[in-house]
């Protein structure tokens, strides 16, 4: 039997502003990547999200950004990677406070967003965040995007890693996502995206913007949940896996 985690990208709010379908989203998920307050969530989002997953059993990520609220950690900065090494060792340990509080444990890290995208194909990058995460808790898994350099550098680093893939996002031929700058990039149709979503789990590959097929693995599958419309198409994803014999599962044991 194939079997996959489903994730998101939850408490992204900051102070009275809310994104996303957190509560409703939440007893859909298996994982969740929870902000830590630099390219969004605070003190009060991140006990929220915090308490929320571990009433559904939801397994905790963190999910540290470039400190950058007002781009929402989408801007790629010029940051060393002594830098990026302090930014995500600081959110990690954050968040860690905020789940030892909560009665449960941290178990994994994703970065967001520029910081994501940069360390993908940025060795140095990714290096840095792999090296904030063996400094903090050697124990924590790294999320990165498959075939990418941050599996890599986790690996070269001794992490345990977890290959992330995106139903809902286009890719270049290179197993790199479009850039969201380019038309077609993010994918709104349900049909599609949840026959993508099935194709990526039990054959592992995709087709690729250019009409290219791109070998790639899905630990865990990637759900946005500031698109519009996203507690419907994750409640049809999770029932198309499930009828073509997909278990839905946490990446972390």
């Amino acid at each position: 039997m194939h079997t996959v985690d489903l994730n998101a990208d939850l408490g992204e709010g900051f102070g009275p502003y809310h994104l996303g379908a957190d509560a409703a989203l939440m007893p859909l998920l298996t994982s969740a990547n929870i902000a830590c307050g630099f390219h969004a969530g605070d003190a009060m989002t991140m006990r929220e999200a915090v308490a929320a997953a571990a009433k559904h059993g939801v397994v905790i990520g963190a999910h540290p950004g470039y400190p950058d609220l007002q781009g929402f950690g989408r801007r790629d900065l010029s940051a060393t990677p002594a830098e990026v090494t302090a930014y995500v060792i600081y959110q990690i340990g954050a968040l860690d406070a905020v789940c030892r509080a909560g009665g449960v444990r941290l178990r994994y890290v994703k970065a967001h967003g520029a910081l994501y995208n940069r360390a993908a194909t940025d060795r140095v990058v990714a290096d840095a965040i792999a090296e904030a995460i063996r400094l903090v808790d050697p124990s924590l898994m790294m999320l990165g995007l498959a075939g990418s350099q941050l599996i890599a550098a986790g690996e070269a680093a001794g992490l345990g890693t977890a290959a992330e893939a995106f139903a809902d996002r286009a890719y270049a031929r290179d197993g790199t996502l479009v850039p969201r700058s380019v038309a077609g990039a993010v994918i709104h149709d349900t049909e599609a995206v949840v026959a993508r979503a099935l194709r990526m789990v039990t054959t592992g590959s995709v087709t690729a913007i250019d009409g290219t097929d791109v070998a790639i693995r899905a630990d865990s599958l990637c759900v946005h949940g500031d698109t519009p419309g996203a507690v419907a198409l994750v409640r049809a994803l999770r029932t198309h896996l499930d009828h073509h014999g997909v278990r839905v599962s946490p990446f972390v044991r």
